[in-house]
């Protein structure tokens, strides 16, 4: 097949390509990523002259460039991960949310509609996220039936994307899943993320900030099950419906931090209390959402998967890899992303968003 995967030089794409294109040499991959500030080639040099792999500069919001692309590709399957994605950023600026994830996903839709009517073997998979569902309390979980409620323009987009790749289902008989996932982590994750900021922060004897008191709970799954996961509901999975994706491992954000201070002590020889000192505490973002957790019974149930990391060795492996791949750091934290920094946190480390994608 001719597989098109938006956004694939950022984290999570990066990784399912980084996985899928060597297992899949039948297929032809090709990756379609407009290369905004989060996107990184450097993070496919593994596969970059493979012979199934292609690379292509566009704007899913632009209907000119992605009917180009599709007029010179004609792809079978969609998997669109492409977003915006840092909660900070959609308080800041909502506008560039609502292009790129509302508007750049009807345009991908609507690019399905016009070419895959009456045509078998087709596929627009929808990444999405449990940040749409708003906020738990202590207890509960979200299912794939929980009401829609988001409470930043990030989520509020995602929800609008969420919806409008079900209507279309609906409406037009696309053929449409839709994956809603727990907070990602692992290697390639750009570094306003909590978890790469936080382990980059203590490397280098930098405050570690932390919202509110840190007692916020998210779900973490490593990036790596998760792209295995979207993989099987792709090929396995039924047409039209919603699959959970999550890790199983809650945990409060500072508890979080406690533990990439020890880990980062252990790989690198220092003392762990000397990293934990450096956790400061502030003030929180605006509509902080206080739990999420996600009910996979579904995908368990119906397509029998199951993490295969542990949040502790998940996590280990995260540290060594921004460990090993320091010049991969410093590329990402240039150019763009500095500048921006610079205009909106005047000097001050900018806290990663917590949901990790």
């Amino acid at each position: 097949m001719r597989i098109l995967v938006t956004g694939g030089a950022g984290f999570i794409g990066s990784n399912f390509l980084n996985l899928m294109v060597p297992r899949h040499p039948e297929h032809h991959f090709i990756n379609l990523d407009k290369l905004t500030y989060a996107a990184n080639l450097a993070s496919l040099e593994a596969i970059c002259d493979a012979p199934n792999y292609t690379f292509v500069q566009a704007d899913i919001a632009d209907a000119r460039q992605v009917d180009q692309v599709f007029d010179a590709h004609d792809p079978e399957w969609v998997f669109h991960f492409a977003a915006e994605s840092h909660v900070d950023r959609s308080i800041l600026g909502p506008a560039a949310f609502v292009q790129t994830n509302v508007i750049g996903t009807f345009v991908l839709l609507e690019a399905c509609r016009a070419r895959w009517q009456g045509r078998v073997g087709r596929l627009f998979h929808h990444v999405s996220t449990d940040e749409v569902y708003g906020s738990l309390g202590d207890t509960g979980a979200f299912t794939e039936e929980t009401r829609y409620d988001p409470s930043s323009p990030y989520s509020a987009s995602k929800a609008a994307s969420d919806h409008f790749a079900r209507a279309y289902h609906r409406t037009y008989g696309l053929p449409v899943k839709v994956t809603n996932c727990s907070n990602n982590y692992g290697p390639r994750q750009f570094p306003e993320k909590l978890i790469p900021l936080m382990i980059l922060n203590a490397l280098e004897g930098k405050p570690l900030p932390v919202y509110g008191q840190g007692t916020n709970v998210r779900d973490w799954l490593y990036v790596e099950d998760h792209c295995e996961a979207i993989w099987l509901v792709a090929t396995r999975g039924r047409v039209g419906e919603t699959y959970h994706i999550g890790g199983g491992t809650e945990k409060r954000n500072l508890d979080v931090v406690h533990t990439i201070c020890q880990l980062v002590a252990e790989e690198t020889g220092r003392d762990p209390d000397s990293l934990r000192a450096l956790i400061t505490y502030v003030a929180d973002r605006p509509g902080h959402d206080f739990r999420y957790a996600m009910d996979t019974t579904k995908i368990r149930r119906e397509l029998g998967w199951e993490p295969r990391e542990s949040f502790e060795t998940g996590l280990r492996k995260t540290v060594r890899w921004y460990l090993n791949h320091r010049a991969w750091v410093e590329q990402v934290r240039s150019g763009e992303y500095a500048r921006w920094l610079e205009r909106n946190y005047a000097g001050r480390e900018a806290h990663g968003k917590d949901a990790g994608r």
